[in-house]
């Protein structure tokens, strides 16, 4: 937001310099991001006076131009002049010889002596746009007949300078969206900080009044939730034209360009009291009428920027008698009712809209207007007729016409200031500091709120309806805290701390470890936001809607969730990866989930997602070769392997999310779940290759490291031995069966189990039957171990494979 310091003087006298304004703003929470020097007019009118027509004939050699004397107090010049209005007698600006002027449109350039088609020329009479004075060239300026002649052009117009403060405004200042909220932050830290006596001069509208009542415009309000207030008036009679220079100045300050005198107050109005306004066309609302209602989604609307938009079911619109949209409220006009040239009669709208309608609008048709700016962060409902006083009256002073209608308002619930009860004990917690009571009673008052005794520990404050987000205790603190200076709270002399240690196993150190790990073995860590879209998973049928955690955002009405589930915002990094042509690659992340049960239920998550190829491209290297099940599965045991977790049961997993996968458990804790994305999800969230996926609970995690029982034994000096095994059995039998049954055979003698081949042929083996080749390895740490014990061992696993799965040994 642009703050220009002129601007800011209409309402509050201050003679401080720049740097310490800007200070004092920023310790305000007014936070200067720029500051801008800039001259009102370019130049200064450096080297224009004024001058007096004395003599004008036709040029001899041109039949468009005039041949001019010109008296500029110290002598008489001849000038060539190409405009169609010169006359003799007229008091005019001249640029000497040596002046560089600085048109509105176009570089700079300077006057210099000539001759123009055969005639000399002095100088040069002066247009309006010419002069960087405004944008008429329709001919020279001509100045007050009592104009003294020979005075510098700077005496008559406002030539200095100004400073334009560029503040970079929070969400939270509602009250700071205008100059005049500006002003009265500045006079508060004034009053209390040094003893300034002033007060800050609000627009006068007292004058107000209706010339004659002849207008009987209705207006209805349909949806009071997205439009608590509603107020109008009509005046008519006004002459559409330009806007005097000093308020096109003001405007162009803070980069608003100026269109016509009407358009030029409503913005005037906006950036002086934060109160958006919108000038209808009177005569092309039918049924001199305005309903404030909802549209049927997918309604055409046409907008100022002569864009068809398609309007959503919640967009409010301001709409004629006949219920066609005119306007979407709040955000943008529409194309058929604005402001025109021939229009003689005005609607002024000034209402109150609810910030999450706005919001939701303004960011659905990318429409990010000045109102919309405001009226997101939280307008003041009780300055609506204020501020169409405070319009009415500039029109009629700079547009002419009258006042024809009553001030329509439409208010059915009035919102009433805030009541809060701050606490003196709470403010010193939370400070750290013991501000004397009558310094906080001073900084509540400077800043226009009312205040009533409860008892000796407490007050309670009134807040004023400007300052949206002040509604709690903590809110009003810091209000008291930004006016009294962050920089007055004093730094402690000493810092005191305390050991602290995590008891094993350390939430922390899994995480850097685990993070490290795979950081350094080429996965990149991505974050994802904690908010999620609840229509994301709208045709997801693997999670219940009804443990959503709906949050208010305003910031971003469409991100209306905390994520229940990490896969889906996982999956948002995953296309953004894949539009932006990587298509290879494995993404970890750490962060929480939220549901609802019969409580709110965090949990901590780690989150792994492999895609595209298993190796890069290259000669040496198979690059072709896809990812699949078994990769995300090596990632996954190396972690268990290097935290610790040694010991753990595998069971399929019963994920609707996957296609197919395994659980990791202890007992009846899930450590991780992996697996391959199921591709109706993959399709929905507009992935195109297959994603392999796993996610670790870190409370299960930590449970199952918790367990562990690390036990350290020297190499063993005698040899193992190794029997082979190819066991033909039936498609559905899973080598955990197998693998279960061996060490249960294998007892203490057994140290490694492993399947190294698979093999499948119908004609072979038969049909749904398949072939494990499988390898045993056994020791014994007191004794070389004989074949017969190990054939026996063999023999005993035979036979229950045989008995319990069916297997049959391939000779």
């Amino acid at each position: 937001m642009k703050v220009s310091v002129n601007w800011l003087k209409r309402y509050i006298e201050f003679d401080l310099p720049t740097d310490e304004l800007a200070e004092i703003m920023t310790s305000i929470g007014l936070e200067v991001e720029g500051v801008e020097e800039i001259e009102r007019i370019k130049g200064g009118l450096q080297g224009i006076v004024t001058g007096q027509v004395k003599e004008c004939i036709r040029h001899p050699n041109a039949d468009k131009l005039t041949l001019c004397k010109v008296d500029v107090g110290t002598e008489v010049l001849q000038i060539v002049c190409g405009a169609p209005n010169v006359a003799v007698g007229q008091k005019v600006l001249v640029a000497l010889v040596g002046t560089t002027l600085y048109p509105i449109d176009g570089e700079p350039w300077r006057i210099k002596k000539g001759k123009i088609r055969g005639e000399e020329s002095n100088g040069m009479i002066c247009a309006e746009d010419e002069l960087g004075l405004g944008d008429d060239h329709s001919g020279i300026m001509v100045l007050d007949e009592k104009t003294e002649v020979g005075l510098p052009a700077s005496t008559l117009f406002d030539a200095g300078t100004d400073v334009v403060i560029d503040v970079g405004l929070t969400p939270n200042r509602s009250d700071a969206t205008n100059h005049l909220g500006v002003a009265r932050d500045i006079a508060a830290f004034l009053k209390v900080n040094r003893d300034w006596k002033g007060q800050v001069r609000e627009p006068e509208v007292s004058n107000f009044k209706v010339d004659i009542k002849k207008n009987n415009f209705k207006v209805e309000v349909l949806n009071s939730e997205a439009c608590p207030r509603y107020s109008g008036v009509v005046i008519s009679g006004v002459k559409i034209g330009e806007s005097p220079g000093w308020l096109k100045k003001l405007l162009r300050e803070i980069d608003v360009r100026p269109i016509s005198n009407i358009v030029d107050i409503t913005n005037f109005i906006l950036h002086e009291i934060g109160q958006p306004l919108h000038a209808f066309d009177a005569e092309k609302i039918a049924g001199e009428k305005i309903i404030v209602q909802t549209c049927p989604g997918g309604t055409p609307f046409i907008s100022l920027d002569e864009q068809e938009r398609q309007l959503s079911s919640t967009d409010l619109m301001i709409c004629d008698g006949e219920g066609s949209p005119m306007c979407i409220g709040g955000v943008f006009g529409g194309i058929g009712s604005g402001v025109t040239d021939t229009t003689h009669t005005i609607f002024l709208e000034a209402a109150h809209f609810n910030s999450s309608w706005i919001r939701r609008s303004s960011t659905h048709h990318l429409l990010r207007t000045d109102a919309a700016r405001i009226f997101e962060k939280g307008s003041d409902p009780n300055i609506t007729v204020y501020a169409l006083k405070r319009a009415a009256l500039m029109i009629q002073e700079l547009a002419g016409g009258q006042i024809v209608s009553d001030i329509i308002d439409i208010y059915p619930e009035p919102i009433e200031p805030v009541n809060v009860f701050l606490h003196y004990q709470q403010l010193q917690d939370l400070t750290g500091i013991e501000i004397e009571r009558e310094k906080v009673h001073d900084i509540l008052r400077a800043m226009e709120m009312e205040l009533k005794p409860v008892d000796e520990k407490s007050i309670l404050v009134r807040v004023p309806t400007n300052k949206a987000d002040v509604t709690r205790e903590v809110d009003v603190i810091e209000e008291i805290l930004r006016i009294y200076g962050f920089n007055n709270v004093p730094l402690p002399d000493q810092v005191r701390t305390s050991l602290s240690y995590y008891p094993f196993p350390s939430k922390q150190y899994v995480i850097d470890t685990v993070s490290d790990f795979l950081s350094a073995n080429g996965f990149n860590e991505m974050m994802g936001l904690s908010l999620i879209e609840s229509k994301a998973y709208k045709n997801m049928d693997f999670i219940d809607p009804d443990g959503f955690v709906y949050i208010n955002n305003t910031s971003n009405i469409h991100l209306d969730i905390m994520r229940p589930e990490p896969m889906l915002s996982g999956l948002l990094s995953v296309l953004n990866n894949l539009n932006h042509y990587q298509r290879n690659f494995g993404l970890y992340e750490i962060g929480r989930t939220y549901r609802t049960e019969d409580h709110f239920v965090e949990k901590e998550f780690l989150s792994l997602f492999m895609t595209g190829a298993r190796f890069s491209e290259s000669w040496v290297t198979p690059y072709k070769e896809a990812i699949d099940f078994y990769d995300i599965k090596k990632w996954v045991s190396r972690i268990t392997d290097k935290l610790g977790i040694l010991s753990f049961q595998v069971k399929d997993a019963e994920d609707r999310r996957l296609s197919y996968g395994l659980t990791l458990s202890r007992g009846d804790q899930d450590i991780v779940t992996l697996g391959e994305i199921d591709s109706s999800i993959l399709h929905l969230s507009g992935i195109g290759q297959k994603v392999f996926y796993a996610e670790f609970d870190i409370r299960h995690t930590l449970f199952a490291i918790s367990k562990k029982s690390s036990e350290v034994e020297p190499l063993n000096k005698y040899p193992s031995t190794r029997r082979d095994l190819a066991l033909v059995i039936d498609e559905g039998v899973k080598f955990e069966e197998i693998r279960k049954i061996a060490l249960k055979a294998g007892k203490s003698y057994l140290r490694e189990i492993g399947l190294f081949d698979i093999y499948k042929n119908k004609s072979q083996l038969g049909e749904d039957k398949k072939s494990y080749a499988v390898k045993f390895i056994f020791e014994d740490s007191e004794k070389t171990l004989k074949d017969k014990e190990v054939d026996k061992i063999m023999q005993k696993m035979i036979a229950v494979f045989e008995q319990k799965l069916g297997a049959r040994i391939r000779r």
